[in-house]
């Protein structure tokens, strides 16, 4: 092993049994399951919060659109009927509150250290323990590492010329400031229209001199429709957790939402008009989650929902020409991550507010005063990135993780994400990443709580069996990785960043797990079930690793 790879030297207090990075949604329900399972735990983030993607995504109407209290967690009733989400849809300010108090009010922040980037993470054979290195000097030896990194936590800015010359501001939508910023009367340049980028634009509209908004593809946005909770509506949750939980942990979307189990083809076109306008004005993910069955996989039910999204758009915007640049070209519903938006159509028809698509017009350099275009310059105060991130692995990759042997797991993954249930890969033992790639799809807490579980259900067992060491066998990760990339199952493009298909240079490989949250279920119900026969437990060779108190 060379001297950059070798595990340091640390002290009693640096080891702990469970080692767990970042603090999301992921993260904190992690360390809490680690506690309650009997481990010594410990959490880095490199925020000076928690909250992980809602610590760093304060952009302006920056919220959920999936329904709060099903984001949040469900394994306290009494946290359930604590809590009141005061909107359908809760902002990030409210969002960020929450995290704070289920922290404080299950103890967790004792055992949480912010402000902390992990730079590396070197697994040691000898004692089967990871060396942690921090960006302070932080330095922890931990019998587990389970990165919860999240999969929406590398922000991407794509490489135009000249953006280190612009004199103004520039704020990409992950890395926004907590001193909110004045936008009254300013030029603002915003690139890219997608799932962040859709709820900038309505926010500050109103307020800025020149709006002018970049757009690489459109999308099929439809309406969030957010409200506030009544009372009423707080009492029925509260009254109605236990099956709430059970909907929630059973859901295959990880919502409450439910399929309409008939084809669109089985309606008229009348009823399906009908049954479209119902779609529009019901609550964000519902447009796909409680459509026709067939929405999806039909093309003609597909393509006249399209058309229907397509002749809304065209009511609202009253300029033909920019209706017609925010219609999407190539792609059906579906086709990628759908986004939600509150006034976004209405806001083009403001007189200070104009779309420019980068596929006409492209954008050739940053200046010291704007960008230049194919068309000219033109002169901004502020540029905001909402130009997404690096999906998937991005995080992953950028912990320095070395498994056996000095073997980089960035390495490993070079051609894609190589992982068993999305939670691990072979040769990288006893190191996990729920909420990473091939996890599923859907209500990413949801999904990610299923792995939570998994994960320590498997460090149980092993200690409870006397092991050091719990490793994915090379079959296994092949096997679930191959269903992962040979799934037919998905109605992504590749094109999109479920695929990586955003970071020039990137592999284009399956990033999400097609098949499904049942799927994923049920293979985690299997490995139970056959007392983890896909894993490989082993105990650590040297002496002294046997005598330690884990």
């Amino acid at each position: 092993m060379s001297e950059s790879t070798k595990a340091p030297e640390t002290s009693p207090a640096d080891q702990v049994d469970v080692l767990v990075v970042g603090a999301g949604v992921t993260g904190i329900y992690q360390l809490h399951r680690a506690r309650e399972a009997g481990f010594s735990a410990r959490l880095l983030e490199a925020g000076t919060g928690v909250g992980g993607t809602w610590y760093w995504n304060r952009y302006p109407e920056a919220r959920f659109d999936s329904e709060s209290y099903t984001y949040g967690y469900l394994f306290s009733k009494e946290l359930w009927e604590e809590w009141e989400w005061s909107e359908r849809f809760a902002g990030q300010p409210e969002i960020e509150r929450y995290f704070n108090y289920v922290v404080d009010r299950f103890d967790l922040r004792r055992d949480i250290t912010l402000g902390v980037k992990v730079t590396s993470a070197v697994y040691d054979e000898p004692t089967a323990t990871w060396a942690v290195r921090g960006s302070d000097g932080t330095e922890v030896r931990a019998r587990f590492v389970v990165a919860a990194t999240g999969n929406l936590s590398v922000p991407f800015i794509p490489a135009i010329p000249g953006r280190d010359d612009f004199r103004g501001e520039q704020h990409h939508t992950s890395r926004w400031p907590k001193t909110p910023i004045d936008f009254t009367g300013k030029r603002v340049a915003q690139i890219g229209t997608g799932s962040s980028g859709v709820q900038i634009i309505s926010a500050i509209a109103d307020d800025v001199a020149q709006l002018t908004v970049y757009q690489k593809d459109a999308d099929w946005l439809t309406p969030l429709n957010n409200g506030p909770i009544t009372p009423e509506e707080q009492a029925e949750l509260k009254a109605n957790f236990e099956s709430i939980r059970e909907t929630l942990n059973t859901s295959p979307s990880g919502f409450l939402h439910q399929i309409t189990m008939r084809s669109g083809l089985e309606d008229s076109p009348e009823q399906r008009q009908a049954f479209f306008e119902e779609r529009w004005n019901g609550p964000g993910f519902t447009k796909l989650t409680e459509h026709y069955y067939d929405m999806l996989t039909n093309e003609t039910v597909n393509a006249e929902w399209c058309e229907f999204m397509a002749n809304k758009i065209r009511s609202i915007v009253k300029d033909p020409e920019t209706a017609a640049k925010l219609i999407p070209k190539g792609h059906g519903y579906g086709g990628r991550r759908p986004p939600f938006g509150t006034g976004y159509y209405e806001t083009y028809n403001k007189p200070n507010v104009s779309l420019v698509d980068i596929n006409e017009t492209p954008i050739t350099r940053i200046t010291e005063d704007g960008i230049e275009t194919s068309a000219g310059v033109e002169e901004f105060d502020i540029i905001i990135w909402a130009t997404g991130y690096d999906f998937g692995t991005g995080a992953l990759n950028r912990l320095g993780v070395v498994g056996r042997q000095g073997l980089p797991l960035k390495e490993y993954w070079a051609d894609g994400p190589r992982t068993y249930l999305g939670v691990a890969s072979a040769g990288f033992p006893n190191f996990f990443f729920p909420g990473g790639p091939h996890g599923a799809t859907g209500n990413n807490p949801r999904y990610a709580g299923d792995q939570v579980e998994l994960v320590t259900d498997a460090i149980v067992h092993a200690r409870d069996n006397g092991y050091d060491a719990i490793e994915v066998s090379g079959a296994a990760e092949e096997e679930w990785t191959d269903s992962m990339n040979n799934s037919k199952m998905s109605s992504f493009l590749e094109s999109s960043y479920f695929y990586g298909g955003n970071i020039p240079g990137k592999p284009v490989k399956q990033l999400l797990n097609p098949t499904g949250r049942w799927a994923l279920q049920e293979a985690i119900t299997a490995v139970k079930q056959e007392e983890y026969s896909t894993f490989v437990f082993s105990k650590a060779t040297e002496a002294k690793a046997a005598e330690a108190s884990w």
